[in-house]
């Protein structure tokens, strides 16, 4: 079974170009930011481990998983991001695995994951081939406005903490350019995947 890392910056469209590879051309995905999700869903270890690590400060009223602060708490101080991560990565890997071998134990040829740090958490190099979805950063502050109801100066604060899109790019088998419109955008999905080998 050939796999397939996609990711790219926040607001450059991996999702959509997910959901292009799903519903168009059949192949299954799996969504990185979902298994996070499971694995830190309430009654599971990752959630009991990151209460440990950060306190019931992180903890919605119903005892959920309050991502929106231990996102500000992570982004505050980036030992507490190395703390969060330290937790979940390894959780998120274990069950990624182990979707893809039920995959290809079921006879699936090719198979998608879709994650957004997956360069930065060292873990491209676990797949056949890297697909980068890549924006402007004019584009992807514009949609981070658009989409996130930001000012211009957060969107930018979220752009320049990740990897340049340059530097993911140098990781690409291809890249899929995302600065135009959903109809431009399908057609450099296609075009990109036919550039894959299998």
């Amino acid at each position: 079974m050939v796999t397939i890392g996609l990711t790219g910056g926040i607001a450059c469209g991996k999702s959509t170009v997910a959901g292009i590879l799903r519903d168009e051309l059949n192949l299954p995905v799996i969504d990185a930011d979902q298994v996070s999700r499971n694995i830190t869903a309430r009654g599971t270890p990752g959630l009991a481990w990151i209460i440990d690590a950060f306190g019931d400060d992180v903890l919605t009223p119903d005892g959920s998983l309050d991502r929106a602060a231990l996102g500000a708490m992570v982004r505050a101080d980036p030992h507490r991001r190395k703390q969060l991560e330290a937790i979940t990565h390894p959780l998120i890997r274990e069950e990624i695995e182990g979707r893809l071998t039920a995959l290809e134990a079921a006879g699936a040829a090719v198979a998608v994951v879709e994650a957004a740090l997956m360069i930065e958490a060292g873990t491209s190099s676990h797949y056949d081939q890297i697909v980068v979805v890549s924006a402007s950063p004019e584009i992807q502050k514009m949609r981070l406005m658009d989409r996130n109801g930001w000012s211009g100066q957060v969107a930018d604060q979220w752009i320049a903490n990740q990897m340049s899109a340059e530097q993911k790019e140098s990781y690409a088998t291809v890249v899929v350019r995302n600065d135009w419109d959903l109809a431009a955008l399908r057609k450099a999905v296609l075009t990109a995947w036919g550039q894959l080998e299998f």
